[in-house]
């Protein structure tokens, strides 16, 4: 069978306040609406801006730090899979309507504190890029720290 991929990323702007519910299981879920913008020119040379929206839907974990640090306009990373759900609609005499959302596997938050959309960072919490699979983050790269880099370290 040949090898597939199903794998989206996405930066942009979170357009309201993210929708919590729980599952009668407990697991907490998250939905929310995301903005991409890309910019072209138009047959004029004028700048057009067209803005794309992603439904989101983020589980267990991700879903509790999406309650506890995205509001509108927070500015997310997000890493994920395409999913397309259908179900027939009672209010319109049963004709199947299709959605298709990003089911979160990733998520790095990128608002500052105070910026518009910011979030609010419960005591205690450090970490603003959580990871589906719950690996402890890497250590500082001692190398890293004590390597010094001059200009002739520089190729071009």
């Amino acid at each position: 069978m040949p090898k597939s991929v199903n794998r989206v990323f996405l930066l942009g702007n979170v357009g309201k306040d993210p929708e919590i519910r729980s599952t009668p299981t407990g697991t907490v879920v998250a939905n929310f609406g995301l903005a991409t913008s890309e910019r072209t020119k138009d047959a004029q040379g004028n700048w057009q801006d067209r803005t794309e929206w992603h439904n989101i839907v983020m589980f267990g974990r991700l879903a509790e730090i999406v309650r506890d640090y995205v509001k509108k306009g927070s500015k997310l990373f997000v890493e994920g899979r395409l999913q397309t759900r259908s179900w027939d609609d009672k209010e319109h005499q049963g004709r199947k309507v299709y959605r298709t959302e990003i089911i979160g596997s990733d998520l790095s938050l990128l608002s500052a504190r105070d910026d518009g959309g910011a979030y609010n960072r419960p005591a205690g919490a450090q970490n603003t890029a959580v990871n589906e699979d719950q690996r402890a983050p890497a250590g500082q790269d001692d190398f890293a720290q004590s390597a010094e880099i001059s200009d002739e370290d520089i190729p071009f």
